[in-house]
């Protein structure tokens, strides 16, 4: 959006006006934040499910059992990416890459005894050649031959959570839809401009810009996922 958009904006007012319409809006966030609290505090308290700990995976050093991706830490937090077999780079799914993009400074969640790792639904060479490209350091999984055992009839796209107890691992916790936006800096950042999200379910005022639906199109540019633009600018090859 260049400088001479024809975008409505809101009205224009001092600033003790606009400091007390603000602080309006922070009694509202702060109920928000208490609530976002206590459903946590509420998942901390959900029961477990026992999953087979020796559900094979394929990472870089081949298969891989699920209680070994832990990596020694006792909890597991996993992206389902979702994979379309045999397509090219730009016909990946721009939802997943948008929200595995997200995934990128770990060193946190390591420090809460937490490994991040990525599940990918398509074969592992061919998945993590795409993993290569967009640039992402995160533990690339194939979860082609497993997928079955460990989402018992759900599907690939959003997070599951998993507890180690030495040689035992459980699920306890899953989300997919919205609940993905938990990962997803780049919304909650957008959450805090103007003009938002962009996206035509937003209720904004008249006039402000509506760029995209969300049947994936919120997360493509030119016809890409738009974070591929800046690895072909940067002069990385594509070529699944």
């Amino acid at each position: 959006m260049n400088a001479n958009s024809t975008n409505a904006m809101p009205e224009i007012v001092d600033r003790a006006t606009w400091q007390a319409e603000v602080d309006r809006v922070l009694v509202r966030e702060k109920a928000h934040t208490r609530e976002g609290d206590a459903i946590a505090a509420a998942r901390r308290r959900l029961p477990m499910v026992e999953v087979d700990a020796q559900v094979p995976l394929v990472g870089a050093q081949g298969p891989v059992p699920l209680v070994e991706v832990f990596e020694g830490r006792r909890q597991l937090i996993t992206y389902l990416h979702m994979w379309h077999d045999g397509k090219p780079a730009a016909d990946q799914c721009e939802g997943c890459t948008f929200f595995t993009g997200h995934a990128l400074e770990l060193s946190y969640l390591h420090s809460r005894d937490v490994t991040y790792a990525t599940f990918c639904q398509g074969p592992y060479a061919e998945s993590a050649r795409y993993r290569d490209f967009m640039g992402w350091e995160m533990p690339w999984y194939s979860a082609r031959d497993s997928g079955d055992a460990l989402l018992a009839g759900r599907h690939f796209g959003g997070y599951i959570c998993y507890l180690r107890d030495g040689d035992r691992v459980f699920e306890t916790y899953w989300s997919t839809g919205r609940g993905t936006e938990a990962g997803a800096t780049s919304y909650h950042l957008l959450d805090l401009t103007v003009y938002g999200r962009q996206e035509t379910w937003e209720d904004s005022p008249a006039g402000w810009p509506r760029l995209s639906g969300t049947a994936g199109g919120q997360f493509r540019t030119d016809g890409r996922p738009t974070a591929q633009w800046s690895r072909l600018a940067a002069g990385r090859s594509d070529d699944l």
